[in-house]
Formats: C-alpha cells, structure tokens, sequence
C-alpha cells in the first residue's frame, strides 16, 4: 500500500520561507517520479513541481512559471523523501500542497500521477 504523506505547512509572512516534505512507502521510490501539485480555494489543482531520478548524475526537474527561481525540488532516495523549498512566499502562493508519485517517467511531463497525498496547508499573510 502506497502511502504519502505531507508535512512542513503552516503560516508564514511575505517573504519569508519554508520546506515541505513529503514521506513516502510502498513503492520503488528511487524509480518513482515525484511531484508537487497546490489547490487554492475556488481553483482548479495546478501543478507546481516535478523530480526524476535516473543516476546520481541524470537527475531531472521541472517548475511551473509562477515558482521557477523562489522554489526548490529536491529528493533523499535513502530517506524516500521529497522536499520542496519555499522561498520569497508571496500570498498567491496560499493553498494546500500534495505530493504524488509515480513509477511512469511520462508523469514528469504529462503531470498524471497515481498516488497522492493528503496535502499540507500554506498560508502566506500580506
């Protein structure tokens, strides 16, 4: 059984920072692609980012425009985590944050998943 699950949301100021993680068990992690995805109330569910792991030296990653150069994909295959740095929050940036996974390599490009957590809040005041 496939389990995800979130953690590192809470309340932060403009500006400021945090880290998501994401623990995973019950699939071949290192081979698994691995995603961040946020839903903000009254909008559909967006990407956001997306990692890959072929070798220690083929290690690939994706950003959705609106977080490109403020967040940060990363990946412990010995912890089976992913993590997703957050920094210069913005308020548009307030939503519930879910990680999913994958053993398709086509899920870094088509954003298609199979399994999902059950996301972490991330409230960003003004």
């Amino acid at each position: 059984q496939v389990q995800l699950v979130e953690s590192g949301g809470g309340l932060v100021q403009a500006g400021g920072s945090l880290r998501l993680s994401c623990a995973a068990s019950g699939l071949a992690f290192s081979r698994s692609v691995m995603g961040w995805f946020r839903s903000a109330p009254g909008k559909e569910r967006e990407f956001v980012a997306a990692i890959t792991w072929i070798s220690w030296t083929n290690i690939y990653t994706r950003y959705a425009d609106p977080v490109k150069g403020r967040f940060t994909i990363s990946r412990d295959n010995a912890k089976n985590t992913v993590y997703l740095q957050m920094n210069s929050l913005e308020p548009e940036d307030t939503a519930n944050y879910y990680c999913a996974a994958d053993s398709s390599v086509s899920a870094f490009t088509t954003t298609r998943y199979m399994y999902w957590g059950q996301g972490t809040q991330v409230t960003v005041s003004s």
